[in-house]
């Protein structure tokens, strides 16, 4: 299992924000930690399609 940080806070509405540094233009947001969590994983999983797409 790869592992990444990921920065996790609250917007002032209350809402959870998430971004992975590592991956430009990668970030969510979400109600719950799950929900973001869940979210956060699949920005990070098409950007790195996208980006295997583009190397070939």
């Amino acid at each position: 299992m790869t592992e990444f940080v990921i920065i996790i806070g609250q917007d002032e509405d209350g809402v959870y924000v998430a971004s992975a540094p590592e991956f430009p233009g990668c970030h969510t947001r979400a109600i719950t930690l799950d929900e973001l969590n869940t979210r956060i994983k699949e920005a990070i999983e098409l950007y790195l399609e996208v980006k295997a797409e583009k190397e070939n």
